[in-house]
Formats: structure tokens, sequence, C-alpha cells
């Protein structure tokens, strides 16, 4: 996977969501209208401002955890709602929401 594109409705809330998730800000081109590209490790966030993101319920992105609980911790710390840490077959998973109602998955792998 190079991106994941996700709409979002207001571009300064969710640029300060993904800083928390550890996502920083990359060069983007001039497209017209208002976005930005963010990075983490191999992984990018592509956001786009919409006036309507409407997100689909199962539409979710996913980012490997090495400590779910202290992501969780994390998160919580800066404010943000993310659910308890349940069962994924041998990992561990938890949920959240960006500004925009994006569905973010915290996927921590066995033995992580």
């Amino acid at each position: 996977m190079q991106h994941v594109a996700l709409s979002v409705d207001d571009l300064d809330a969710a640029l300060r969501f993904y800083a928390v998730l550890g996502f920083d800000p990359i060069p983007r081109p001039d497209f017209g209208f208002a976005g930005a590209w963010l990075q983490a490790g191999d992984a990018q966030i592509h956001l786009i401002e919409v006036d309507d993101p409407d997100p689909h319920a199962s539409n979710h992105v996913a980012l490997w955890i090495d400590d779910i609980d202290a992501a969780i911790a994390h998160l919580r710390d800066h404010g943000i709602e993310v659910s308890a840490p349940t069962r994924a077959g041998d990992g561990l998973q938890s949920f959240l929401k960006d500004p925009s109602g994006n569905l973010i998955e915290l996927n921590q792998p066995p033995g992580g």
C-alpha cells in the first residue's frame, strides 16, 4: 500500500489529530483543492477537505501498533476517545475516529 486518502471536513482538526498518531506533514502538489499529505514510516495518509465527508461505517484505516496499551494511553492523554483493546485472532485491536468520523483501527500483532 502506498497511501490511503480520507475525506475530512476540517483540515486543521485532522492535521492535529493525525499528528498525535505520529504522522508528519510532507510536501503535496497543488491540486486546486484543500488537502494535506502525511507520512509515518512507510505509510501515508492523504487528506482531502470536503464539505461533507460522510464516511461509510465499515471504511477504516488500520495502523500497526507495537504496544496498544501505551498507544491508547497516549491518545486518551490527548483527549481522544478510543475503545478498550479486544482480541483479534492472536493479536489485539482498538478503534477510534478522527474529527471527521473516519474510523481508525489500531492493530497490535501477536507478540507485539
